[in-house]
């Protein structure tokens, strides 16, 4: 069955759990009443937030008819309810992390495997990013929202969001405002390019950018979009928004994301 086919008003989440490598993963399931299955969306949040910061769009999609799964990295926010310490994860992690809720979600009997597509905000848009380049034609779609592709550059000059650091001689930790990152977070992202990391997946993408976003610039989702094939990827930029999108600027970036998964369908 397509998308969009039965809508609901609201949908109720509810929890599950998933475990990677004896760590718990916590998180909400927006699952809408439907006969057969349903294509579904996994959306990621960003550095040191939680599932909570993208339950909105969770909710909006499961409402147009789309199966909506949110959830906690091991070690990736404040106030996480997922296993693991945040001196232990790094964007390598969360990517295990993802990979896993994957897996969970594309076991569902309600969930059509084929259908399945990724979003993530800020280093959750990266994580996505690497994920889809990773499992190819397993993810349909991609939509970041003002994806962090700034952190191995940050990470190789020593500074990165609230904390700086020798990057030759990277502290066991070291303190990003209330988080405490372990050494892992900074190595693993210092390897990485993100064009190349994001260039591998050859289906439909969608970021979604602030042009007056203070912590990520825009120029680097604009070198992500031509990263990818001629035609594969839609950048929209948001004439003065920031890095988190609110009012105007987010009911404009969900109905834009909501219009490519109807895109989709079609495909």
């Amino acid at each position: 069955m397509g998308i969009f086919k039965n809508r609901a008003t609201h949908v109720s989440g509810r929890s599950f759990t998933c475990v990677r490598e004896g760590l718990t993963i916590s998180g909400t399931a927006f699952i809408p009443e439907n006969e057969g299955k349903i294509p579904a969306i996994i959306i990621s949040h960003g550095f040191m937030a939680t599932q909570m910061t993208v339950k909105m769009y969770a909710e909006k999609m499961a409402a147009a008819g789309v199966a909506a799964f949110i959830f906690d990295y091991n070690g990736g926010g404040v106030g996480s309810k997922s296993s693991g310490k945040s001196t232990e994860m790094s964007v390598l992690t969360e990517i295990k992390d993802l990979k896993t809720v994957i897996e969970y979600v594309s076991s569902l009997e309600t969930v059509d495997a084929s259908g399945l597509f990724l979003m993530g905000c800020s280093q959750g848009g990266f994580v996505s990013g690497m994920t889809a380049a990773q499992l190819k034609e397993k993810i349909k779609g991609l939509i970041m929202f003002y994806p962090a592709l700034c952190i191995p550059d940050d990470a190789r000059k020593g500074h990165m969001m609230f904390s700086e650091f020798d990057p030759q001689n990277i502290p066991d930790t070291f303190r990003c405002g209330p988080m405490k990152l372990g050494k892992c977070y900074a190595e693993d992202a210092q390897q990485l390019d993100f064009t190349e990391e994001l260039k591998g997946y050859r289906g439909p993408v969608l970021i979604i950018h602030g042009d007056a976003d203070p912590i990520v610039n825009v120029s680097y989702s604009e070198r992500a979009r031509n990263a990818y094939s001629e035609g594969q990827c839609r950048l929209t930029v948001l004439p003065g928004a920031g890095h988190g999108f609110k009012g105007t600027d987010d009911r404009i970036a969900i109905q834009t994301a909501v219009g490519f998964l109807k895109e989709q369908e079609r495909i």
